[in-house]
């Protein structure tokens, strides 16, 4: 579960490339960060229920956009009281010493027709690495929506400290999915 929490961070951080040309701020009560990862071989999947985000995006020059997105680490969600409490601590995301989980995007390029790559730094726990998520954009009813899948190595960003560094009872891989709304800008 720790892992899983680590990992959904880092998904939120990676998953900031896409939206407006003007500054946009995601809407986070359609939008949602998740992760899974597996502890001990059995799936396991979480939620962070708060995060923030700016964007700048032209889909017709994704190499101009602007993106910075903040995961709150404490808002990790696991379904299970005492695997968020854990996940909290210092072994995993060390929440009291870094609260929050950071991306910025760096460069954004076109892949084909609505679809994008976002590469840039997530920072988890003062450990900064270079992230790459593709994702994919539509527009309708007004809004934008990103939405994109990634893989982060927990270990990386130090996530699982000590004892809980052995990948056979909580995987290094932890795959994180985004989805990001914000309105179309006018």
């Amino acid at each position: 579960m720790r892992l899983a929490i680590a990992l959904l961070a880092t998904a939120l951080a990676a998953s900031g490339p896409a939206l407006a040309q003007s500054p946009q701020r995601i809407q986070p009560d359609k939008s949602q960060i998740r992760f899974a990862f597996k502890q001990m071989g059995v799936a396991v999947e979480g939620r962070f229920r708060k995060f923030d985000g700016q964007v700048a995006f032209d889909p017709k020059k994704p190499e101009a956009t602007k993106a910075e997105f903040e995961v709150e680490l404490a808002s990790i969600d696991l379904g299970n009281a005492d695997g968020e409490i854990e996940a909290k601590r210092k072994p995993w995301l060390s929440v009291e010493a870094f609260p929050k989980a950071k991306f910025a995007a760096g460069s954004v390029k076109s892949t084909g027709p609505g679809r994008f790559e976002a590469t840039g730094t997530l920072t988890i726990k003062g450990v900064s690495q270079p992230v790459t998520a593709p994702f994919a954009l539509v527009e309708a009813g007004g809004l934008r929506t990103v939405e994109g899948t990634f893989l982060l190595k927990r270990l990386a960003f130090r996530i699982g400290e000590g004892a809980w560094s052995d990948t056979d009872t909580v995987a290094d891989e932890v795959t994180v999915r985004f989805k990001f709304v914000t309105a179309v800008p006018k």
